[in-house]
């Protein structure tokens, strides 16, 4: 019988930037917003050695604001790597694609609690299942 071993972590020595849409103020212990496009706030999660070292929020545009890749392109210009959603629209989806931020399936719960599911390996890639029935969020 082979013992386990505990799993290395994915990120030991790298430093990334998690965006997540979060209710109103943001930050570690708001909700995760369950639409990325009436998000009240982003919460930039900076992670280094598998660990949260800090938060900052980025005010989500108004949408009629450049539309739908407004959001996507300000992730961008604010250093976002990964992206956690519960919900979003197929067009900012793509964009997300074009500009190579990976976008991950969250679950309900705070902002900490989603980033140490992700941090565990427990989210996955999200993919067509999470995308909203309407293209203009």
């Amino acid at each position: 019988m082979e013992l386990s071993r505990k799993k290395e972590s994915r990120f030991k020595g790298e430093i990334m930037k998690i965006a997540i849409p979060s209710m109103a103020p943001g930050g570690l212990e708001s909700e995760i917003s369950a639409h990325f496009g009436h998000s009240d706030v982003f919460t930039m999660v900076t992670i280094e050695d598998n660990k949260i070292t800090s938060a900052e929020l980025v005010p989500n545009p108004p949408h009629a604001q450049g539309g739908c890749m407004a959001p996507v392109m300000l992730l961008k210009e604010n250093g976002a790597d990964a992206l956690i959603i519960t919900g979003i629209g197929m067009r900012p989806m793509m964009g997300f694609q074009q500009v190579g931020i990976k976008v991950f399936s969250g679950i309900p719960g705070t902002i900490e609690f989603v980033v140490n599911e992700y941090l565990a390996g427990k989210l996955q890639p999200a993919g067509e299942d999470i995308v909203c029935g309407h293209s203009t969020q």
